[in-house]
């Protein structure tokens, strides 16, 4: 991936950038992922919190806990409620980057799905991807 990526929000209020390689891709098939993508799954880039940088605009944070039962804090743009990012409690220094909100996706590739157990009976999983029926341990 690029050595700096760029994104934003929907409305145009919030923009970012997150310099340094990103650590995975991960699709998550969780409920929970499902509800508040509004999709199928939900997608998580996996970055240092230190290279990730707000250029414009001010987050809002939602708290909530994850289909594990782990503290998770959302952060999205106060105007049009793009979700940025997250936090999740036991993953500290890193966030994990909502990549549909990026400039360009056309570099995304999924390291790992999880929560499989839960995924759309429709949604295939390609055999060459790293895959797990819950979070791997």
């Amino acid at each position: 991936m690029a050595a700096k990526l760029t994104g934003g929000c929907q409305c145009g209020d919030i923009r970012y950038e997150v310099i340094g390689a990103p650590q995975q891709l991960v699709v998550c098939h969780c409920v929970d992922c499902q509800r508040q993508s509004g999709s199928a799954f939900g997608m998580a880039l996996v970055v240092n919190e230190e290279d990730f940088r707000l250029t414009q605009g001010e987050l809002k944070t939602y708290p909530s806990k994850s289909d594990a039962e782990r503290a998770k804090l959302g952060l999205f743009c106060p105007e049009c409620g793009t979700r940025i990012y997250h936090k999740i409690e036991w993953r500290k220094g890193m966030v994990s980057v909502k990549p549909g909100t990026l400039d360009d996706t056309t570099m995304l590739k999924p390291d790992i799905h999880i929560w499989t157990a839960s995924k759309q009976p429709w949604v295939t999983i390609p055999q060459d991807v790293e895959a797990h029926e819950k979070h791997p341990s």
